[in-house]
């Protein structure tokens, strides 16, 4: 995995060498994503006679002569790719290297990630109205057991990036959950602390059964109602549009999307092909495959197309600037 100074950790840990190392000779998979091809692969001798790609940023540590551009590059064993824009498909070539292009195609389309050149899940924004604060704005995240983890952390870590002051809360007992694929998440907060403390958005990732149970916790549903009734900016991903949001009433009278296998009760059924739709201080997206987009879209409406187009590129992301307004 790439990040600083995580890249450089890795490289100083002589059993991770070692096994990578063995990796490699016994003619078995291995790769690297973001600077870790530079920092670590190379520094272990590992991309001699091989094309690599990485971070646009760290391209000039590699010390071998075959630096491809490509988003993710497979050269025999090794498989290298760009950045945080780019894992998704680093992770999906391993995928089909292990069990066929079928599977990942299935996986692809669960995730509900956009086709090479496609543009069924483009942004839409309607009513537009500006999202200005005063302050640093501050963000609720509430997870549960069974969130998303894709989705909850993508979102926290584009935002985080941009200064934006995010509360990750847990509405369990535990800060600690265990999300949708098992992967355990610690939160900031239990949901209980955070309700003390109002917010400028209130952010929902899907996930089941972890959109049930937010859908259930008092908590948040008071919290979330007062949102709306204060006109402040809400919003969810996946399946919360639908199994949170909806039964509430808070998207009556707006647009919105969800992940195909929870939009079919979405009260206005028009956009729900979208990636991502903005109504408003309502702002909704599919799934796994349009965390990034959506969280991006966040960062466009918080601080502008500037900031936000230069976070995307930090994050070796395509991020499409302009909204469809109505």
């Amino acid at each position: 995995m790439g990040g600083m100074p995580g890249s450089a950790r890795l490289r100083d840990s002589e059993i991770l060498r070692t096994i990578t190392r063995k990796q490699a000779e016994g003619g078995r998979l291995y790769g690297a994503i973001s600077e870790a091809p530079a920092i670590a692969l190379d520094a272990w001798d590992l991309l001699s006679c091989v094309e690599v790609t990485c971070h646009p940023q760290f391209t000039y540590r590699i010390s071998c002569l075959w630096i491809v551009t490509s988003n993710v590059h497979k050269d025999r064993l090794l498989t290298t790719s760009r950045g945080p824009g780019t894992a998704m498909e680093f992770a999906l070539s391993f995928v089909e290297q292990l069990y066929g292009k079928e599977k990942s195609e299935e996986i692809e389309k669960a995730l509900v990630m956009p086709t090479k050149g496609g543009s069924e899940l483009g942004r839409q924004e309607y009513n537009a109205v500006d999202w200005t604060f005063t302050n640093r704005p501050s963000v609720l995240v509430p997870i549960a057991n069974g969130s998303e983890e894709m989705e909850t952390v993508i979102i926290v870590d584009i935002l985080r990036r941009a200064s934006v002051n995010v509360v990750v809360a847990s509405i369990e007992e535990e800060l600690e959950i265990l999300g949708s694929r098992k992967v355990k998440l610690v939160a900031d907060k239990l949901i209980e602390d955070a309700a003390k403390s109002t917010y400028d958005l209130i952010i929902l990732p899907g996930g089941m059964p972890g959109a049930e149970r937010l859908g259930l916790c008092e908590p948040l549903r008071k919290l979330l109602r007062e949102q709306a009734l204060s006109n402040r900016v809400y919003g969810a991903i996946c399946a919360s549009p639908e199994i949170v949001l909806e039964p509430q009433g808070l998207l009556k009278d707006k647009k919105a999307t969800a992940h195909p296998s929870f939009s079919s009760k979405l009260g206005d059924q028009s956009d729900v092909y979208a990636g991502v739709v903005i109504d408003g201080k309502v702002i909704t997206s599919k799934g796994p495959g349009t965390a990034m987009e959506f969280s991006i879209a966040l960062i466009d409406k918080l601080y502008g197309h500037d900031r936000a187009r230069g976070i995307a590129q930090g994050m070796v992301y395509n991020y499409t600037e302009v909204l469809s307004d109505y």
